[in-house]
């Protein structure tokens, strides 16, 4: 048999449509009548933002390249034009799909509801006489009205800023039409809630606008107008080794971000042509990069319906979090981890126990240093202060990554804080971003010894997101490990770069090696006949050579089952090359943040959880931390509970078939899309086993994992 050659495009899928596919499966929540409705719209809005995101990064950065010359092939064979050409196609169909939802699904259930989301001509002459009061008192006060002319160039309008565009007519001079522009200011709310009984009614501030635009221009006739809306380049560009100062750095070209170039105009379908001309040629826009849409320019401004409405039978049923409990012998949370290991899972598990393990830290006469890392923490975060309380009488370190992309200006204004009360602040390594979770506190404990006590996490420090995100949490007191954090800490701040980090994984150095080692193994294993399995749960995979090592891996008879949330480059079901492979997505309630890596290895199972993902960024650009669970107890725990539910569910997962489409795990062959499983089908969400995991309603068996071998639905759609 000839030999396969693993390097084929034909076994990639494309990173940028793989994404787009995962934001159509966001989408698809929001069209699935099992969800809540005013979750439903909590999905459409998600959708809507995370398609900003996609154009403010990649899609400008792929614009960059091309206008730079840059259009070579990546591992799927795509040139950057084609992809260009491809993205173009996608994103309006997904666009057009989005504002389907809204106008066809989403309005009309909500309305409904007694939800309302009213245009002007809908109004009763009470609603009316508030708006008129409204565009006085709260709007006519912040809005400059401008008319473009040879004295008066057209404004520079920020990344994503509401804004309307007007044809305007001078009464005295009718031949004549000009461009208005008025931009609007975002201490302004994009819904106005409308005073009504019985009902929630709520306007677009953009018809506010567009209704008071005659009293702004005066002297004028408004011949048209069209709320608009421009994505700009969102990237940052630092050159790191000449700048004296990355905070002065990240700061100013935080600054530029908002005046970046041009990557995408939404604007009102029913705008008149010359509107759109004038304003894609200001914006230097292709027509491809400009989306007409069919209602408000900013979808994931509905996020505000959903915060105002006070409907919890329209929402998730809320649940507790089960609270970290202590053994009867230990009295605090130290003594405890002397005798053994903490893992938790959150939400389903309080976030409570890793503020209180800071704050203890902070407090405590005991603990002599403390030292953390920070990419994306909360705007009223209590870990921060509880470190600048902590600087007044201990040694405190902190490595706060700057570049956390759209989290830089809190960050500068954190990091600021911390250095005024004595915190020691470090902005990591020159070119990597510190992505890594840990913290570490130094203790002379009541018995005379020092020790050292860890947190590492797969989630950011932030206790807002980790409501909703699903991340893990080790505690740990182990020598070996707490060593190796101390290192990574040293990596940090002094660039002191240790041969080894055992037991831990750290990117750059040796994350990438030992991953494919570990993957390598297995295969070994399957080809001498001992037990091999891997289990990936993480956010991406995309990296080349981890692709290719799990192919060599399946081609040696190792089953793997993935659990990607986003994007995955792999193709599996491809005979002779991924036969062994299946890839699922989990989109539910809370947001698949955790990574997870389980390896059979020959019976000897090997678990290791931490904050990379396998995407090149992970491995070679930042500084990442992957820690084995060495409580067996922890492995059992998060191999059984956690990865067994997520290989179990066939209510929120989705199946990636090799022809890179996406299919529910309970979805037929033939026939309709269902958006629920079929009437008697046993249907089972992970997440919804593991919140009754935590309210300690769960059953303690779960059902036989769907994906320990290859679905007959799955066989039988490829075959």
């Amino acid at each position: 048999m000839a030999r396969i050659s693993l390097d084929n495009p034909q076994y990639f899928l494309n990173r940028d449509t793989s994404w787009l596919a995962f934001n159509r499966r966001v989408l698809e929540e929001a069209e699935d009548e099992g969800n809540p409705l005013l979750e439903r719209l909590k999905f459409l809005a998600i959708s809507a933002s995370n398609l900003d995101e996609f154009f403010e990064v990649r899609v400008a950065a792929m614009m960059q390249q091309i206008e730079d010359g840059y259009n070579e092939a990546g591992p799927d064979g795509l040139t950057l034009t084609e992809k260009r050409e491809v993205l173009n196609k996608l994103t309006h169909e997904f666009v057009d799909d989005q504002y389907d939802c809204w106008n066809a699904r989403l309005r009309p259930a909500l309305s409904e509801n007694g939800i309302r989301v009213l245009g002007l001509h809908e109004l009763d002459s009470e609603a009316l006489r508030f708006v008129d009061e409204y565009c006085e008192k709260e709007l006519d006060p912040l809005l400059t009205p401008v008319t473009v002319d040879p004295a008066h160039p057209f404004p520079r309008v920020i990344n994503k800023a509401l804004c309307l565009g007007f044809l305007l007519r001078r009464r005295r001079r009718s031949a004549l039409t000009y461009t208005g522009v008025v931009s609007v200011p975002r201490a302004l709310p994009r819904l106005v809630r409308l005073p009504s009984e019985g009902t929630a009614d709520f306007i677009f501030l953009a018809d506010l606008v567009a209704h008071h635009a005659v009293r702004m221009y005066h002297g004028y006739d408004v011949v048209s107008s069209a709320p608009f809306r421009v994505t700009r380049n969102s990237n940052l560009y630092l050159a790191e080794e000449e700048a004296r100062s990355l905070l002065e750095s990240v700061r100013t070209e935080l600054h530029n971000r908002r005046k970046g170039d041009a990557v995408r105009m939404e604007i009102e379908a029913a705008a008149d042509p010359e509107i759109i001309d004038r304003l894609r040629t200001v914006f230097e826009l292709d027509p491809w990069q400009v989306f007409p849409v069919n209602g408000p320019v900013n979808l994931s401004r509905l996020f505000n319906v959903y915060e105002q409405v006070n409907r919890p039978d329209l929402k998730y049923r809320p649940f507790a979090p089960r609270e970290l409990r202590l053994t009867s012998k230990s009295k605090d949370l130290f003594e405890e981890l002397r005798s053994h290991d903490i893992l938790l899972h959150h939400p389903f598990d309080s976030y409570d126990a890793v503020i209180s393990f800071i704050e203890s830290a902070a407090e405590d006469d005991r603990v002599l240093s403390i030292k953390q890392t920070l990419y994306r923490t909360n705007e009223h975060s209590l870990i921060v202060p509880s470190l600048i309380a902590a600087a007044a009488n201990k040694e405190v370190t902190a490595v706060v990554e700057l570049k956390a992309r759209f989290d830089e200006a809190s960050n500068i204004r954190w990091a600021r804080d911390m250095e005024d009360a004595g915190v020691q602040v470090f902005h990591g390594l020159v070119g990597l971003k510190t992505h890594c979770k840990l913290s570490l506190m130094v203790r002379r404990d009541p018995d005379g010894v020092t020790r050292s006590y860890a947190h590492i996490g797969t989630g950011n420090y932030n206790a807002t997101t980790a409501r909703i995100y699903t991340d893990l949490s080790l505690f740990t007191a182990n020598p070996e490990i707490t060593r190796a954090v101390h290192d990574v800490f040293s990596f940090l701040t002094a660039y002191a770069e240790n041969p080894r980090y055992d037991p831990l994984l750290v990117a750059p150095l040796d994350l990438a090696e030992k991953v494919i080692g570990l993957i390598d193994r297995e295969a070994e294993h399957a080809r001498r006949g001992k037990e091999a399995y891997i289990i990936a749960k993480m956010n991406a995979l995309l990296d080349k050579t981890v692709v290719q090592a799990l192919y060599r891996a399946s081609q040696a008879g190792v089953k793997i089952d993935l659990i990607v949330r986003g994007i995955c480059a792999l193709r599996p079901g491809v005979r002779g090359v991924s036969d062994n492979i299946r890839v699922r997505s989990i989109v539910g309630r809370f947001l698949e943040h955790s990574r997870i890596f389980y390896f059979a290895n020959g019976g000897a199972e090997e678990i290791y959880m931490g904050s990379a993902d396998w995407m090149p960024r992970n491995l070679f650009e930042r500084v990442e931390v992957l820690v084995p669970l060495l409580d067996e107890m922890l492995r059992e725990r998060v191999r059984r509970e956690i990865l067994d539910a997520y290989l179990a569910d066939n209510r929120k997962a989705r199946i990636l078939l090799k022809d890179a489409t996406y299919i529910r795990a309970w979805q037929p062959i033939h026939g309709v899309r269902n958006r629920r499983p079929p009437i008697g089908a046993a249907s089972f969400s992970a997440q919804d086993f593991l919140i009754g995991v935590a309210e300690g309603k769960s059953p303690a068996v779960l059902p036989a994992p769907a994906s320990a071998r290859k679905s007959r639905v799955v066989a039988e759609r490829e075959r």
